[in-house]
């Protein structure tokens, strides 16, 4: 019988605990099955500082060697590397890591040539096919040449390409603390800010995927109060704290007060749109604030809603030409990037924008915050489904109120929305609610979390 992958393949990756529920045998079949559902004559790796990461990603360029395929290894990357290598060495390429998860979590991101994602429905399930075929029957017999191995350094080229796209010469000195969380920003980000008026004062940054310190996920409130506590003590001008592939940033002002994603979102937005003739679109998905539009309209931008998730958002850049995309996760997703999201480059918009002019950076993002949100609030239930209509049955029908299901369940006022919507991985509903001020949205927040949890 074939081996079950279920809980390995996910919606957008491979993600599972190293050796329970993967390790490097499989490793080198989704090396075969990768290369076999890409059609690729040439492929790249990359992977991040977890004690597996190595092991895993040489055996799944041993997989595609083996089926002639030549193989670029860039080593030691953030995730955002990897897509930079895709997109301009025009290869698909695979980036081994397990962002924000503990240290016994490792995964896998695969990519199409031109960093374009492969999900679910772009190959990733045919993937899962094979490697649970062939993990039963054995891998297919080996090409009659075996494709060569080759060492590739990319990170000079990586922060050069970055630095192209936003101007930083000119800004005035800043003082940045950034939290790497011992992740892969400690492998960038001194060669990203190399030579910039900036000071940096790091935190974390040597490479260690146990995590010593906390957890490398930003959105934690729990994993930046060291960065706010040390912006604090520095008098620094902000703080920025990135993930474990170093994917996302997160900020915080010059107060060490959390800056919020959607206020990123519209500012990078506003950026983007000066650049391009105050022409194009821009796109976030359902749960980012009622800032994210409007901002972009004042801007003469056209602002496209979509789904949660990477390969929604991927999907959306792709087919409407958008400049610039924006999820309430901190993943910020660039045109001129391949369409790929990347942590660093929205950083380096928030370095210009507030080098750029004298203020200080809570002064500057309080004109793109402009509403009060809960933020995510996740609940545990018994039946998703149960619970998602006994809300819609208590909003359906009352007056000036609009309900879509665009992506779970998004009910809609004058003067609030929120979003519920499922984990596709664990029994959980996630509610995210937004209003003109800080009563409203406790209130609303409150009367759908005593539905939610019953």
């Amino acid at each position: 019988m074939a081996a079950d992958l279920s809980q390995l393949v996910k919606a957008y990756d491979v993600r599972g605990v190293v050796p329970d529920q993967w390790d490097e045998s499989l490793a080198e079949l989704f090396g075969v099955a990768f290369v076999q559902v890409t059609g690729a004559s040439a492929i790249v790796t990359g992977h991040d500082m977890r004690p597996s990461s190595p092991g895993l990603s040489r055996a799944f360029a041993r997989g595609a060697a083996a089926q002639g395929v030549d193989v670029t290894e860039i080593g030691l990357c953030s995730t955002d590397q990897l897509y930079y290598a895709s997109g301009a060495l025009n290869l698909p390429g695979a980036m081994f890591t397990a962002s924000h998860n503990p240290a016994q979590y490792n995964g896998i991101k695969m990519c199409r040539a031109g960093a374009a994602p492969v999900g679910q429905d772009t190959g990733l399930a045919e993937i899962r096919e094979l490697v649970e075929r062939w993990s039963e029957s054995g891998a297919p017999a080996p090409a009659a040449t075996t494709g060569t191995l080759t060492q590739r350094d990319t990170l000079t080229d990586y922060a050069a390409y970055l630095r192209s796209l936003v101007d930083l010469t000119s800004i005035r000195p800043l003082k940045v603390v950034v939290d790497a969380g011992n992740g892969m920003g400690g492998h960038t980000v001194p060669t990203v800010f190399a030579g910039l008026p900036l000071t940096l004062v790091p935190m974390y940054f040597e490479l260690d995927g146990t995590f010593p310190n906390h957890e490398a996920n930003p959105l934690d409130p729990a994993n930046i109060v060291d960065l706010q506590k040390r912006v604090r003590e520095e008098g620094a001008d902000l703080g920025i704290a990135f993930d474990g592939d170093a994917d996302r940033c997160f900020v915080v002002d010059e107060h060490g007060d959390p800056v919020s994603p959607s206020a990123i979102t519209a500012l990078v937005a506003s950026r983007e749109l000066a650049r391009h003739g105050g022409k194009g679109t821009v796109i976030h998905n359902l749960i980012t604030s009622w800032s994210v539009p409007e901002v972009v309209r004042e801007n003469g931008g056209t602002p496209v809603r979509t789904r949660v998730g990477h390969s929604f958002i991927k999907a959306e850049m792709a087919g409407t030409g958008a400049l610039f995309g924006g999820e309430h996760s901190a993943h910020y997703y660039f045109k001129d990037f391949w369409n790929a999201d990347t942590g660093m480059l929205a950083a380096l918009h928030v370095l210009a924008a507030l080098g750029g002019q004298e203020g200080p950076l809570s002064g500057l993002v309080a004109q793109y915050d402009r509403y009060a949100g809960s933020g995510e609030i996740n609940s545990t239930v018994d039946d998703q489904t149960a619970r998602l209509a006994a809300i819609k049955s208590a909003y359906e029908g009352s007056e000036g109120v609009e309900l879509d299901e665009l992506d779970g369940l998004t009910v809609s006022a004058a003067d609030w929305w929120f979003n519920v919507r499922p984990s596709n991985t664990e029994p959980l509903l996630r509610l995210n609610a937004e209003a003109r001020d800080e009563a409203t949205m406790a209130k609303v927040r409150d009367e759908v979390l005593t539905i939610i949890r019953g």
